[in-house]
């Protein structure tokens, strides 16, 4: 994720950092800009259908099709960052049981091996839940307190772990029944956080409304040279470009933050989010 400075106009607008889909639309953008030139060249000096009052309102069209677009992509950029946001709130509810967990922990006055393994498991659970979501297997650092099959879902066997340590605190007379309930409500919390963040990852936008908005983006891009070179002239080859960078921009930011736990330059920083977790487990119950 980025960290930027939000009063810094000037950086905004003269600086193209790498997350800019400036980057990724110039290609496209170039080719827009000559194809334009060529169809305005066509028309003007050749075709000449400006006479004809049918063609010339063809820019009514893209009129009408404008305010349609743009209602699709205000719903498609909604609908991803309401994705972004609810990660970041999973990612928040993971941050506050683990500290809440550990501060009861803490109250328990446990002997140091078990503080070691709670020290230990905690923070394992966050980091083992941000390789998942990446698709990655996940051992972890000095990872013989708790085994782990790579092949499995991971989480599932930390916090399995973690539930199995406080049923044994609870056999060995450690926790009364009362404390071993309001454990157990927390540790569950760690699975309703991870079942959220998986409903995220694994259920992405539907193909067919994807799809549909970049061919009516394409079609209304290349359709706009026939429609208004009759009044803008060789003013179309900077102008259509733009609106490409405008329109496509707006749905390359929603493909990005749609899936939040990845390494985009616009999505959650769950590194920092993760070694946060294990600082404040570690200055608790140490």
């Amino acid at each position: 994720m980025i960290n930027y400075n939000p009063k810094d106009w000037f950086t905004f607008i003269f600086h193209i950092h790498k997350a800019d889909t400036f980057r990724k639309l110039w290609p496209l953008m170039l080719t827009v800009s000559i194809y334009s030139g060529i169809i305005a060249f066509l028309e003007l000096h050749f075709f000449k259908l400006s006479e004809s009052s049918y063609v010339k309102n063809i820019g009514m069209m893209h009129n009408l099709l404008g305010f349609v677009i743009s209602m699709l992509l205000v719903f498609r950029t909604n609908t991803s960052y309401d994705r972004w946001w609810e990660g970041r709130r999973l990612l928040g509810s993971l941050t506050n049981v683990s500290r809440n967990l550990s501060i009861k922990l803490k109250s328990l006055k446990l002997d140091t091996v078990d503080n070691e393994y709670f020290i230990y498991a905690i923070p394992k659970y966050a980091f083992a839940l941000k390789e998942h979501l990446r698709e990655k297997l996940y051992f972890g650092k000095d990872s013989f307190l708790i085994e782990v099959d790579g092949g499995k879902h991971i989480p599932n066997q930390v916090a399995a772990s973690i539930s199995a340590r406080i049923y044994e605190l609870h056999s060995d007379g450690k926790i009364t029944p009362e404390q071993l309930i309001i454990l157990s409500g927390d540790i569950n919390q760690f699975t309703d956080i991870c079942g959220g963040c998986e409903r995220i990852k694994k259920t992405p936008i539907p193909y067919s409304y994807s799809a549909f908005i970049k061919k009516f983006l394409f079609i209304y891009v290349i359709t706009l040279p026939f429609g208004w070179v009759f009044s803008l002239g060789y003013f179309v080859v900077p102008i259509v470009p733009f609106i490409l960078y405008v329109l496509a921009s707006l749905e390359l930011i929603a493909e990005e933050i749609e899936d939040p736990f990845g390494y985009d330059a616009n999505d959650l920083p769950v590194d920092d989010i993760c070694n946060n977790i294990e600082k404040h487990i570690g200055e608790i119950l140490h």
